[in-house]
């Protein structure tokens, strides 16, 4: 029987974000999934006080990091892996196809001949099905296109970190309309992660809490089965895609997207200093689409 993990959040209220450290109590070995680095638009300032609360969480329980995982190349939060692999250790991990992810936003970028999409910018790209551990935790990496090529799900000691592919039950489902995004196969993504067993607990990577109720991120397979707004069990795949290409088009490019694809798909690294010891964003004008939300 697979070892329960430990489970810890930290929502970030700036980008809606939850990160997680997640531990085996009999070793004491912990993955970190989605951490987050600070970002101040209007200064250029990056700040540490998200992940400044999962460090104080590795150092109160005295956990050694082997992974910090990344669910996919976020367009709204910078990711703060190589801040923490500095400080912890650990190895920097996302999907395979994070290769293709790159190669897009490379051109869209132009960015420095260096730069080279193949993934190498990680310690370890996973592939679709393959297993790993967290101390005697069995954890296992699922490939679940869609919202990106490159986003990937990790059971990890029988729970389910699902990045962006599901929200919580009233929220629905990300997006699909990013580069090599696809709304067929976010249907089929998850799905596939709702033929989970029904008991499996869910954690999201995002939530946008409307003012009823405060910010949740864990679910299960049993009530997104039963209740997800999005893709509920007897909603037709035709029905979501209709639905889903018909809201995205309607939503505004994400506030933070242009300075964090740039970090995260170095693996949470800023862009290679100038001459002058200064690291630059790029922000390619009129190439991303203008688009407004829908009226009320």
């Amino acid at each position: 029987m697979n070892t329960p993990a430990s489970i810890q959040a930290f929502f970030d209220p700036q980008t809606g974000t939850v990160s997680y450290v997640v531990w085996d109590p009999g070793s004491l070995r912990a993955a970190v999934i989605d951490p987050v680095l600070d970002y101040d638009f209007k200064s250029g300032h990056t700040g540490t006080a998200s992940v400044d609360r999962v460090l104080a969480c590795v150092a109160g329980h005295g956990l050694q990091v082997d992974w910090i995982l990344e669910t996919h190349a976020h367009a709204d939060h910078l990711s703060a892996a190589s801040y923490l692999q500095e400080r912890v250790g650990g190895r920097i991990a996302i999907g395979e196809h994070i290769r293709t992810v790159q190669a897009t936003f490379k051109k869209l970028f132009n960015l420095e001949r260096g730069f080279l999409p193949d993934g190498s910018q990680f310690d370890h790209l996973f592939k679709d099905g393959e297993t790993f551990g967290i101390g005697a935790i069995e954890a296992t990496a699922i490939l679940v296109p869609g919202h990106t090529p490159a986003d990937m799900a990790y059971l990890i000691g029988g729970a389910a970190f699902v990045g962006d592919t599901l929200f919580m039950p009233d929220l629905g489902s990300a997006r699909a309309d990013f580069p090599g995004g696809d709304a067929r196969q976010l249907y089929a993504s998850m799905r596939r992660l709702l033929e989970l067993p029904p008991e499996t607990p869910m954690y999201v990577c995002h939530d946008y809490p409307p003012p009823s109720r405060p910010a949740q991120w864990r679910t299960t397979v049993a009530e997104q089965r039963a209740r997800n707004i999005h893709v509920r069990d007897g909603i037709t795949e035709d029905e979501f895609v209709a639905m889903r290409r018909a809201r995205d088009a309607t939503l505004e490019v994400p506030t933070l997207i242009l300075p964090s694809i740039q970090v995260n798909v170095r693996g949470g690294r800023l862009p290679p200093p100038d001459g002058n010891g200064v690291s630059y964003l790029r922000i390619p004008l009129n190439a991303l689409p203008v688009r407004r939300p829908a009226a009320e």
